[in-house]
């Protein structure tokens, strides 16, 4: 029986390592715009976010939105937009990438008081469904199509 990395490639899959952090995230790294960051991988996060301090990291272009984020953070948080951005995951990418801005500093909060690194955003169901994704937990990758 073939392994399921081979499977998958030959299915024009990518596969992408991930690392699991003290807190049990699934930690990926990536670029948005050609800039390295650090994202946690989340499939129940229904949009790509990054914190507001990511506009300048990434050179983003953001507008404001009349949409109010929710999450374990809280309900109701102000956020931007930012469109026509690139996102490359190992060698997937995807070009006119949308992202969500919000305040991340609860999220990093709780990373640093389990002492881990904080991450500059979150990498959603919104490209996980695009690139067709499956999760090997046991081998710590992700694969996009």
């Amino acid at each position: 029986m073939e392994n399921l990395y081979d499977t998958l490639q030959k299915k024009g899959y990518t596969r992408i390592k991930f690392k699991l952090s003290k807190t049990q995230h699934l930690l990926i790294k990536g670029k948005i715009n050609g800039i390295e960051g650090q994202f946690i991988l989340d499939t129940g996060a229904s949009n790509s976010c990054v914190g507001f301090e990511g506009i300048t990291h990434f050179e983003l272009s953001a507008s404001d939105s009349d949409t109010k984020a929710a999450g374990a953070g809280g309900i109701g948080m102000l956020t931007q937009t930012s469109v026509n951005n690139k996102l490359k995951l190992g060698r997937w990418g995807s070009k006119n990438f949308g992202l969500v801005i919000f305040d991340m500093s609860h999220v990093n909060e709780a990373l640093r008081q389990y002492k881990a690194k904080p991450v500059h955003g979150i990498i959603g169901a919104d490209i996980l469904m695009k690139g067709k994704a499956i999760i090997d937990y046991y081998n710590h990758c992700v694969y996009l199509k």
